[in-house]
């Protein structure tokens, strides 16, 4: 199967330091890292650098489904690109363009092939929304 990429992106109301600084630190992205109000991320670590790992816990708040994503870091330069290697071998790429008190947050990532492409565009574009409005209001 052909490797299909995926885009989402959005620009965030915040400089790039603070932006990046909610992306990577595990004590705010526990409280960002969910594609709907019923999903959380009860647990998150971080070892942000080239070989570094990283794994976050998402569940379903009632406790029906819960599933661990995780990776390791392929490129980190800091407030400009992220570059990681999922646990099933897909590929992602975060890029952060400084726009002074504005940020834009660009992802990249290799589509798995068990649900639709827009399915999986969807569920990434609301968590990067609602890691838009986390850092946004905080």
């Amino acid at each position: 199967m052909e490797k299909v990429q995926v885009t989402v992106q959005s620009k965030v109301n915040a400089p790039v330091e603070k932006v990046w600084e909610y992306w990577n630190a595990p004590e705010h992205i526990v409280k960002w890292n969910s594609a709907s109000p019923d999903w959380h991320t009860p647990r998150s670590e971080n070892d942000l650098r080239a070989g570094g790992k990283f794994s976050a816990r998402m569940e379903a708040k009632d406790g029906s489904f819960g599933f661990d994503f995780g990776g390791v870091y392929d490129e980190v330069v800091a407030n400009e690109r992220i570059a990681y290697t999922m646990e099933d071998g897909r590929k992602t790429q975060i890029t952060f363009i400084n726009h002074g008190d504005a940020t834009e947050v660009i992802e990249t990532f290799d589509a798995e092939g068990e649900n639709p492409i827009e399915m999986q565009q969807a569920g990434w574009q609301a968590i990067l929304d609602n890691f838009k409005k986390y850092t946004e209001t905080y």
